[in-house]
């Protein structure tokens, strides 16, 4: 199994890669790299979210690499090189969240605990920072902090269309349609740039539509009901008033103020009730803050810096 490149963004030089089988046998895609810099100030596992794949992540990765980190990398099973999940492999599938949470516990067990140096620490987008909340409790025997980047703790919806689509939601998987794409789904995730939810950066958003152009194998469409339903379920279980108190991780949470995927407001409710959360709102950033223009960006990584050991 390899990284692809293309002009304008190869791949970091230095690369191991291959697939993990795991306990249920599917197979997991994921990447590592060591540091550029001298100096080792441990590793970093990225945990991306929803239709991203590692490819897109290569920018950041360099960013990593040259603060001194080993940067441990992987698509989230159903997605970018990762065994998909159902005969159309477009659509965006799982059949429970906790397949997710086993997934990160595995991987860190079997391939970044045991292999990388530590201290050991966690970089989360969208979906991938709900995995790393919900993993928490044995997450703080493992790593030493997170950072969420827009924690997917509930969807930017109005709230009477979200609970209605959450009843039609449960309905259609007790039928046995949860692998059915959600009302109005496609097959594909091209997107034009004008007033899409991402990134207000065109030259980032560009470079990810032509990965998805040049390498059509690492995109995937809209989610299914299956997995709409099952997500619905693991985030109703974070915005109970008791989850903030018993969060166990230090972590740092960064929203997007203009964010109109994931709910800001939610994961601001979180860290109010969380002393082991601390909080920081990027405004104007749209949903993808590390993909944002270089202004968001650099706000999010000083507080990245400011948070992580060493890096200051």
């Amino acid at each position: 199994m390899q990284l692809n490149s293309m002009d304008g963004s190869p791949e970091p030089f230095g690369a191991t890669c291959g697939l993990m089988k795991m306990s249920d046998g599917i197979n997991i895609r994921w990447a590592r790299w060591a540091p550029t810099d001298n100096g080792v100030k441990g590793t970093v596992t990225l945990v991306q979210g929803r239709a991203e794949f590692i490819e897109k992540y290569y920018e950041v990765i360099s960013d990593l690499r040259a603060r001194g980190f080993y940067v441990f990398a992987f698509d989230l099973r159903g997605q970018g090189g990762s065994q998909r999940l159902l005969g159309n492999v477009h659509k965006g599938h799982v059949s429970s969240f906790q397949r997710y949470v086993d997934d990160l516990h595995e991987i860190l067990d079997r391939a970044v605990l045991s292999d990388l140096p530590g201290p050991h620490y966690l970089l989360a987008h969208s979906t991938g920072a709900a995995i790393v909340m919900t993993a928490h409790q044995r997450l703080r025997t493992q790593i030493e902090r997170a950072v969420l980047s827009s924690p997917l703790v509930e969807l930017n919806m109005h709230a009477t269309a979200l609970k209605a689509a959450r009843t039609l939601a449960g309905g259609l998987v007790a039928v046995g349609l949860g692998g059915s794409f959600v009302p109005f789904g496609t097959p594909w995730s091209a997107l034009p740039f004008d007033n899409n939810p991402l990134t207000s950066d065109a030259v980032r958003f560009a470079r990810t539509q032509h990965w998805l152009e040049m390498f059509p194998e690492l995109s995937i469409g809209s989610p299914t009901v299956g997995w709409f339903w099952t997500v619905s379920r693991a985030l109703k279980r974070l915005q109970k008033p008791e989850f903030g108190l018993a969060y166990s991780v230090p972590s740092l949470v960064i929203t997007a103020g203009s964010d109109a995927v994931v709910s800001s407001r939610a994961s601001e409710a979180v860290c109010r009730s969380a002393p082991m959360m601390g909080h920081i709102n990027i405004n104007g950033a749209h949903h993808e803050i590390l993909m944002e223009r270089d202004a968001y960006r650099a706000q999010f990584w000083a507080a990245f810096d400011a948070f992580i050991p060493g890096c200051a």
